[in-house]
């Protein structure tokens, strides 16, 4: 039984922590905004493992290294808003796969993305034909965005494609 109470203990210790710096880093803490946010999720969970799991391992280690991996996602963010090249440095580019009912193939061989990827996705999104896609974007993230027309409008309003490469 002893040795079940240290892995508790530190788990206890570990989320609290990651609850505490969530609140003070803001919403965007586990957000899916880019593949940088998704890489530091994805570090975040392997430290908070390794801090709960390796109970040989002293705990101020992990709980330093997770506040490190919140501090430099805050750093990250600022810098961000601030200038447009760490922007660019850190976020991939939205990239558009179909445009008005279009496939744009030398866009899908970028975003290495088959057709049949792109049909399933089109699927997802109960799409009955390509006619009513005004945009497919293959987001930040690695998520595909489907835009359909509206009813009988058929216009899409451009500012939503701001920041979207249209060519390869």
């Amino acid at each position: 039984m002893p040795d079940l109470v240290d892995p508790i203990l530190r788990a206890l210790i570990v989320v609290g922590l990651v609850i505490l710096l969530c609140r003070i880093n803001g919403l965007r803490s586990f957000s899916k905004m880019s593949s940088f946010d998704f890489a530091l999720t994805v570090a975040t969970g392997s430290l908070l493992a390794g801090a709960v799991q390796n109970v040989d391992q002293n705990l101020g280690t992990g709980l330093v290294a997770i506040a490190a991996i919140f501090a430099i996602q805050y750093a990250i963010a600022i810098c961000r808003r601030k200038f447009r090249w760490v922007q660019r440095l850190t976020d991939n580019e939205p990239l558009l796969l179909v445009e008005d009912g279009r496939i744009l193939h030398d866009n899908l061989g970028t975003a290495r993305v088959t057709e049949d990827d792109l049909y399933a996705k089109l699927r997802e999104s109960n799409t009955f034909s390509l006619d009513d896609v005004r945009a497919v974007v293959m987001e930040t993230t690695g998520d595909i965005s489907v835009l359909k027309a509206g009813g009988t409008d058929r216009t899409l309003d451009r500012d939503i494609l701001k920041g979207v490469r249209r060519g390869t």
